[in-house]
């Protein structure tokens, strides 16, 4: 995409963290480009909402925006899933907050839990534990979902459609756990909804606000596909 170089090269120059004044002409020695054409370029990334900018004697003011940004982190992000170790596990920081109370009332569903028992190797207990992730996790959650979920069917219990799923397989304090991620349901990027055999408040002492953090354990897909074969042969 045009945007990603010059927003790199506006970000290495400050412009993340606060507004920079630059000139066209100046910011043409690092696009390798005439004055013109980079005017053009800026115009275009401010239409686009990846920068706002404002023009003052000698040049203008410039800073990414949230868009901006968001477009830098995915391709960090990439290209750690691209350099790092396939079985390089990620670990994300976050902090536990009240969820809605309807963790409970899903996960309880004979349609759901037959599933997590044979496809995560536990039972849940009837609750999810919620946490919301910080700055450089958020960016660290996305290599995540490119390794290959367990997949949770939705069924239909003669009353009501229960929706599909999918799950990652995580560590909190050595505790095997799951990271669960509805189909039907956006979440916010920095949300992780997480589902365990044990009530992991009470095990691990935690309170909303406590600092928390969370191993997610990299499978490719042959070792997933392995591992159904194992339970399918048990």
């Amino acid at each position: 995409m045009y945007a990603v170089e010059p927003l790199k090269r506006l970000a290495l120059l400050g412009a993340i963290k606060k507004h920079i004044k630059i000139s066209s002409a100046e910011f043409a020695q690092y696009t390798a480009t005439s004055s013109k054409t980079t005017a053009r370029l800026l115009k275009q990334l401010e239409d686009d909402k990846f920068i706002e900018r404002q023009l003052v004697r000698g040049g203008q003011m410039i800073t990414l925006t949230c868009s901006g940004i968001e477009l830098l982190r995915k391709e960090y992000t990439e290209y750690q899933h691209i350099f790092s170790p396939d079985n390089a596990n990620i670990e994300l920081q976050g902090k536990v907050i009240a969820g809605l109370g309807e963790g409970q009332y899903y996960i309880s569903q004979h349609g759901y839990m037959s599933q997590f028992s044979e496809k995560l190797g536990f039972q849940p207990f009837p609750g999810t534990l919620n946490i919301t992730l910080d700055e450089a996790s958020i960016a660290m959650r996305q290599p995540m979902e490119f390794t290959e979920p367990i997949i949770i069917e939705g069924f239909n219990d003669g009353e009501r459609t229960f929706g599909a799923g999918k799950c990652y397989p995580i560590r909190i304090n050595g505790i095997k756990s799951a990271v669960i991620i509805p189909e039907r349901t956006h979440y916010p990027a920095n949300l992780l909804e997480i589902i365990a055999p044990v009530n992991l408040r009470e095990k691990l002492h935690l309170e909303n606000g406590d600092e928390v953090k969370v191993v997610v354990e990299k499978k490719d897909k042959c070792e997933v596909q392995n591992d159904r074969h194992a339970r399918i042969q048990q």
